[in-house]
């Protein structure tokens, strides 16, 4: 039976590991997103970024997902989209090859319809999303899981 909060809304209150997946209750996890974060769109891809960069792209996810619930209408597929991408590093982590590469096609298909909001770098990402594609179907396990969500100046 899945943890429900007073709405009725599906919620996972069990502990997470570092790949996201669910432990058994009482166990030691890793700090996860809360249900009511709110992050601007600033914030939520500097810290998913910090995520990714740490080799975390689970909680990047859940900071996307975060993002992409609470931004206005005309947002939401880039937000989607980039919440899918780190969810395709995910799988890759846990070795769902497949699973990886069908997500990272849609998350690419949803950023890439999208606008350049908020110094995403839309041609870049989908570049890297296809490269990373490209290597599962080859059957080759990428080891660099890295994605930039931003132009970095330096």
């Amino acid at each position: 039976m899945r943890d429900r909060d007073a709405s009725g809304r599906a919620r996972s209150a069990r502990p997470r590991d570092a790949f996201g997946r669910p432990l058994p209750r009482g166990s030691a996890g890793v700090p996860t997103t809360p249900d009511d974060y709110t992050p601007g769109p600033e914030e939520a891809l500097a810290e998913a970024q910090r995520l990714i960069d740490a080799g975390r792209p689970f909680h990047a996810h859940e900071v996307l997902e975060a993002r992409w619930k609470c931004a206005p209408d005309a947002e939401r597929e880039l937000w989607q989209g980039l919440a899918q991408l780190a969810v395709g590093l995910t799988h890759i982590q846990r070795g769902n090859l497949k699973g990886a590469a069908a997500l990272l096609r849609r998350g690419s298909l949803r950023v890439e319809s999208s606008r350049e909001p908020y110094g995403v770098d839309v041609p870049r990402l989908v570049r890297r999303a296809r490269e990373l594609i490209d290597r599962l179907e080859g059957g080759e396990i990428p080891a660099d899981l890295r994605i930039e969500l931003v132009a970095r100046l330096c």
